[in-house]
């Protein structure tokens, strides 16, 4: 006796394949080429080593700060997943101690002075799931203007034995912080 199948039985196997493609897809690392390009950079300070990945988009002839990235609300510093910045000793960031560890990197922009948030969750998708309750550490720094820059990016600025600054730079913005090895 043959069996009778449900049409929604075709259809289950092809969403569930498609459900699995785009999960693939999303994900940082993918042989997939994106919008916003993955990045990395790395810096020893110190002994310390420091490492930021992140999606990098471009400006594309938008307006970004107060347009697509929104003042006074939790940004990812990036494109895709919220960027990740690594530290394999204890710092000091802003004078603040840090402990060693991987962080979700966001910030709350505001057009005179931004915070930049330290996120114990460090694996997420964008800013979606962010939770206040896991930050580690928040400090508050001053944008700068800076010249026209395309496609965002990281930058380890001022190195010196036991410090650097790191520089977030897109359009025609410049978003320093200090990071020190810890004492």
């Amino acid at each position: 006796m043959r069996s009778v199948r449900s049409p929604w039985q075709f259809l289950f196997l092809p969403v569930l394949m498609a459900m699995f493609a785009l999960s693939v897809l999303g994900q940082r690392g993918s042989d997939q080429p994106r919008v916003s390009p993955n990045a990395a950079v790395a810096q020893t300070i110190g002994v310390t080593e420091v490492t930021i990945s992140y999606g990098r988009p471009a400006v594309k002839g938008r307006k970004i700060w107060g347009g697509l990235v929104p003042y006074d609300e939790v940004w990812r510093m990036g494109a895709n997943e919220a960027t990740i910045i690594s530290f394999s000793n204890d710092v000091l960031v802003e004078g603040q101690k840090l402990l060693a560890g991987t962080y979700a990197l966001f910030t709350i922009p505001h057009q005179e002075e931004w915070v930049i948030i330290f996120n114990k969750t460090a694996n997420q998708w964008g800013a979606f799931s962010y939770e206040a309750g896991q930050d580690a550490l928040r400090v508050r720094v001053k944008p700068q203007s800076a010249d026209h820059e395309e496609w965002m990016s990281f930058r380890f600025n001022n190195l010196s034995s036991d410090s650097a600054t790191v520089v977030l730079r897109w359009e025609k913005l410049a978003v320093p912080f200090k990071i020190q090895g810890a004492q």
